[in-house]
């Protein structure tokens, strides 16, 4: 079971610009900082969209606060936890943004970047934005080499499969004209979303590109939560939502109405302007 509850304001109202959906689990130590660091971003019209996958560490506490003090923030409680791609799902389902971006509660990803990535779309230049960690950014701290060479060879084996040609498919950072993700209705498990947003939304018409990022990687001591089964479940996805997916009518009917959202957006080039003097030209 699960609620959700969200302020009577403009954001609730489906006027927002941006969604940021943050999927929670026991990060007690980081999601306060995260949280300020979202809200700070230089967008009026912003909505943050917090997802308790049954945190047990306090979590959920500072949510309920953060959500009290700023009426920016929606919240889903799931009272089990179900994993981040369950969180995620919960999360687009209900958010009301132009752009939805991912945004995890650790600090290996720095919020002050967002901007940078959901500019092209804002502006009209792309449907897709991902976050690269292998673009020329920095790495703050050691990043382990099984986690290194894992996303290397998961990403490998994507591009194979897929029409885009990206450097970090495993990239948290993952920001979307709000069609592909909302006509999306995810079947993976875990962190298995990266790998079935990427394969199903590349068959789309979609415009793609990547950004760079820096990265903060912390281990497993420090809460990191990814597993090595994690990686042969990636493995097996990218077989099945590329190979086998592809002919469900499921998928056909999400092609069919992405492809369709998308075309019917305007071009806006005085819109396209005026966000470009808001968010300050950060790119």
């Amino acid at each position: 079971m699960s609620y959700a509850f969200s302020p009577s304001s403009s954001v609730a109202e489906g006027l927002s610009l941006l969604s940021v959906i943050v999927p929670v689990y026991n990060e007690a130590a980081t999601l306060e900082i995260v949280l300020k660091r979202v809200l700070s971003l230089p967008l009026a019209n912003l909505e943050v969209v917090v997802v308790d996958d049954g945190s047990t560490d306090g979590s959920s506490a500072i949510i309920a606060d953060a959500a009290r003090a700023d009426q920016r923030i929606r919240v889903i409680c799931l009272e089990i936890n179900a994993g981040k791609t369950a969180a995620v799902n919960r999360g687009v389902a209900i958010a009301s943004g132009q752009v939805i971006i991912i945004q995890d509660a650790d600090l290996e990803y720095n919020p002050s970047e967002i901007p940078n990535l959901v500019a092209p779309i804002l502006q009209g230049e792309a449907d897709v934005v991902y976050g690269s960690r292998f673009l020329g950014r920095s790495t703050r701290g050691p990043w382990p080499l099984r986690h290194y060479w894992g996303n290397r060879l998961i990403t490998l084996l994507s591009n194979r499969l897929t029409r885009w040609r990206i450097s970090d498919v495993e990239t948290c950072y993952k920001a979307f004209r709000a069609p592909v993700l909302k006509e999306l209705d995810l079947t993976s498990r875990r962190f298995g979303m990266e790998i079935e947003i990427t394969a199903l939304a590349s068959m789309t018409t979609a415009r793609f590109i990547e950004s760079p990022i820096s990265y903060s990687p912390r281990s497993k001591a420090n809460g990191k939560k990814i597993r090595f089964t994690d990686g042969l479940w990636a493995i097996y996805y990218i077989v099945y939502y590329n190979a086998v997916a592809c002919w469900l009518s499921r998928t056909r009917q999400y092609v069919t109405s992405v492809n369709a959202a998308l075309s019917e957006l305007p071009v806006d080039s005085d819109q396209a302007a005026m966000i470009a003097a808001e968010l300050g030209e950060v790119r």
